[in-house]
């Protein structure tokens, strides 16, 4: 799926990542978690680069082996990612119908605002769609004011539940888009 706005400079190309993108997942994850420790936003995903988790890098293995990893890419450069799967994690109780889940949804740095983390929703439920699943659901942190949880809401999403992660220390959102 191409993707044309006049949010950025070149088309944003959303293709099918595999085992060997792990290195480019977790460089858009480090990015991204840079981006916002330089913004103030240090409780989300911490101030260390996740690749240097071996649980995010777990996770990540885990998605790319059990689910469908997407790369958006800007001009050929790897700019956004997300891993669709066909459920939560742990802390997200599943649903009695199918479903498809985000996981990570994630910009370099470099290309915030332009549009990336938009182009991958989209494609994650046209994918949905596409697939006869009519559920797509997303967590995320809902500190910071609710930034995130707002973000979400203007791509289609509305919330559903809410639970705490990581020891209590962690507010999460659940949303839900029928596509």
């Amino acid at each position: 799926m191409d993707s044309n706005s006049t949010d950025h400079t070149g088309p944003i190309r959303v293709r099918t990542g595999g085992a060997e993108d792990v290195p480019v997942f977790l460089g858009l994850l480090d990015s991204a978690a840079e981006w916002l420790v330089a913004q103030g936003y240090t409780k989300q995903w911490g101030t260390e680069p996740l690749s240097a988790n071996p649980r995010v890098v777990e996770s990540v293995e885990k998605y790319l082996a059990t689910g469908t990893p997407w790369i958006a890419e800007v001009d050929g450069v790897p700019a956004g990612m997300l891993m669709l799967t066909d459920g939560p994690t742990g802390y997200v109780a599943p649903v009695d119908e199918p479903e498809r889940y985000v996981h990570y949804l994630a910009t370099a740095g470099r290309f915030a605002g332009l549009g990336v983390g938009r182009t991958l929703l989209a494609h994650a439920a046209a994918e949905t769609r596409a697939q006869g699943v009519s559920l797509l659901r997303v967590d995320c942190y809902a500190g910071n004011g609710g930034r995130l949880v707002a973000y979400y809401e203007s791509n289609g999403f509305v919330r559903t539940e809410t639970f705490t992660a990581k020891d209590g220390t962690w507010p999460g959102q659940v949303l839900a888009m029928r596509v």
